[in-house]
C-alpha cells in the first residue's frame, strides 16, 4: 500500500482527533494558556503595533464577524486573527517551546479565536483545536529547524493554524489536505525578521500567518483546491524550505504510538516568568539571584556571561544588541536583559520602554557585558536553557550563578496561582477588578464557555 503523503497523515489526525481524547492534565494547560494569553493581549494594548492593528481591523465589517480584543468591535475572521495575535505577541510574553526550531506556540490561539467564535464553536471546540495546533507546530519544531535555512519559525504556522482553524470549521480529511497546501505554498516568511535591529514586524509575523492560515480554511470549505503534494513535491516545502525530514503522526498525542506521559505537546511548552526572549529567561533569574550580592552596580567591572549556540545566535551576537533602538531589539538582547535585571532588580514592562533601553547610564552597564559561547552548555540544550553570569567587582569578587531551569519551563512550572497573578499584573492597568474577576472564572471553565464572543467582549479596553 502506497504511504499516504505527510499532509494526508496530519489532515487524518487532525480530523479523527477528538476531545475524548483529551487527558485532565491537557485541557488544564490549555486553560492556563489562554489566561496567560489574554493577559499578554491586555499588556499589550498600549504598543503602537496593537493601535495599528486594530485601527485597520475595525475599517473592515463581515457577515461572520469576529471579535477584535480589546475592544467592542468585530472585523472579519482574517483580520480578528491578525490583530488579536499582534497583541498576543507583542511583549514578547507569551509561551515557548524549544527545540530544533523554537516557536511560541500560543501564538496559534488567535487562529483558533477567530475560525471559532464565527463557527459558534463551544469551549470544548476551542481547547481541541488549541491541542492540535500545538501538537502540529511543535512536532515541526521537532522534526526540523527551517531557521537554519534563512526561514522564520512562524513558516510551521502555516501548517498549524490552517489544520486548526479547518478542524473548527469542520472540514473534511480532503479539504484539511488543501487547507495546508494553500497555506504552505504562499506563507514562507524569511528571518530577516529576527536578525539585527528588529522592527514591530517581529511581533506581527505569526498574527499574518495566523491570518493566512484561517484564510486557507476558509478557501478549502468553499471548495478551493491547494497544490499537492505541500511537502514532498518537486517544489514542495522539503525541497525549497525545509529540507528531508520526517514526522511519525502515529505517535503524536492521541495516536497509537503516543507517550504515556505527557502525550500532548502542549504539556511540554513553558509559560514565561519575564517579559523576554525565552533563551535569556535563565540569565535573568541568574542575574536577579545575584543583584544583593554585589552591591552598587556602579562597583561592576564586567558581565560574563557563558551561554549557549542558540542563545548567542539569537540574542547575543549582533552588535545592535548592546545598544538596542527598539523595544523588539531589547527584548531580544542578553547583554541587555541581564544588564537591566542587575541594574533594576526586576525585568517587567518598563524595563522596555524607550526611555530605559536608551538611557546612556544603563548602556555603559550594557557595554561590560561579554556573552561567551560555552560548548558544555551548548550540550544541554534544548532540554534545558543553561546560562552562567559571572560578575566582576572593582574589588574583585567574583560573583557567580547559572540557571538551567528557569521559573516557568517545564522542568520548574508556574503554579496556577502564578499564572493568575501574572493575569492579574497585565490585566490590572486596563480592567476593573470586577471583569478581571469574571474572565478568569470564566477561563478556568473555558470547557463548559458555549459562545466565546462573550469571554472575550470582557476584554474590552477602548
Amino acid at each position: 500500500m502506497e504511504t499516504p503523503t505527510l499532509a494526508r497523515q496530519l489532515a487524518r489526525y487532525a480530523h479523527g482527533l477528538r476531545y475524548e481524547d483529551l487527558p485532565a492534565q491537557t485541557i488544564h494547560e490549555v486553560k492556563r494558556r489562554f489566561i496567560d494569553t489574554l493577559g499578554c493581549a491586555m499588556g499589550a494594548i498600549s504598543g503602537e503595533p496593537g493601535r495599528i492593528a486594530r485601527t485597520l481591523a475595525q475599517t473592515v465589517s463581515s457577515t461572520i464577524p469576529a471579535t477584535v480584543i480589546g475592544t467592542t468591535r468585530e472585523s472579519s475572521p482574517e483580520w480578528a486573527a491578525f490583530s488579536n495575535g499582534v497583541h498576543f505577541r507583542y511583549l514578547d510574553y507569551n509561551d515557548t517551546y524549544l527545540s530544533k526550531e523554537p516557536a511560541h506556540p500560543s501564538d496559534n490561539i488567535a487562529a483558533v479565536l477567530a475560525a471559532g467564535e464565527p463557527a459558534g464553536a463551544h469551549g470544548r471546540d476551542l481547547i481541541l483545536a488549541t491541542v492540535l495546533a500545538y501538537e502540529i507546530q511543535c512536532r515541526l519544531c521537532d522534526a526540523c529547524s527551517i531557521r537554519a535555512r534563512g526561514w522564520d519559525h512562524v513558516t510551521y504556522g502555516s501548517f498549524s493554524t490552517s489544520l486548526a482553524a479547518g478542524k473548527l470549521l469542520g472540514l473534511g480529511e480532503g479539504q484539511l489536505v488543501h487547507a495546508q497546501g494553500l497555506a504552505g505554498t504562499p506563507n514562507n516568511a524569511v528571518r530577516q525578521t529576527r536578525v539585527g535591529e528588529l522592527s514591530m514586524w517581529k511581533g506581527c509575523a505569526f498574527a499574518n500567518a495566523s491570518r493566512n492560515g484561517v484564510f486557507a480554511a476558509r478557501l478549502a470549505r468553499a471548495g478551493l483546491t491547494g497544490p499537492a503534494p505541500i511537502f514532498e513535491g518537486q517544489m514542495g516545502f522539503q525541497a525549497e524550505v525545509s529540507g528531508e525530514f520526517e514526522l511519525d503522526v502515529d505517535s503524536f498525542g492521541g495516536g497509537p504510538r503516543a507517550e504515556a506521559e505527557l502525550p500532548f505537546m502542549i504539556d511540554r511548552t513553558y509559560i514565561k516568568f519575564w517579559p523576554a526572549e525565552y533563551h535569556s529567561q535563565s540569565a535573568i533569574d541568574a542575574a536577579l539571584q545575584l543583584r544583593p550580592e554585589i552591591g552598587p552596580v556602579a562597583d561592576i567591572a564586567s558581565i560574563t556571561i557563558h551561554s549557549f549556540d542558540a542563545a548567542v545566535d539569537i540574542i547575543g551576537g549582533e552588535p545592535e544588541k548592546w545598544r538596542p533602538k527598539s523595544r523588539e531589539t531589547a527584548d531580544h538582547s542578553l547583554p541587555y536583559c541581564v544588564a537591566v535585571a542587575l541594574a533594576d532588580g526586576q525585568v517587567w514592562l518598563e524595563q522596555f520602554d524607550e526611555s530605559r533601553f536608551t538611557d546612556e547610564r544603563l548602556l555603559d552597564l550594557v557595554a561590560k557585558v561579554a556573552v561567551l559561547r560555552d560548548s558544555d552548555l551548548s550540550a544541554r540544550y534544548p532540554e534545558g536553557i543553561p546560562n552562567r553570569v559571572t560578575v566582576l567587582t572593582k574589588s574583585g569578587a567574583e560573583h557567580v550563578r547559572e540557571v538551567t531551569f528557569p521559573r516557568g519551563h517545564a522542568r520548574n512550572r508556574m503554579t496556577d496561582q502564578e499564572v493568575e497573578k501574572k493575569f492579574r499584573a497585565l490585566a490590572a492597568p486596563v480592567l476593573p477588578e470586577s471583569r478581571i474577576v469574571e474572565a478568569l472564572d470564566r477561563l478556568w471553565n473555558l470547557d463548559t464557555q458555549s459562545r466565546i464572543g462573550d469571554v472575550l467582549k470582557l476584554f474590552a479596553v477602548i
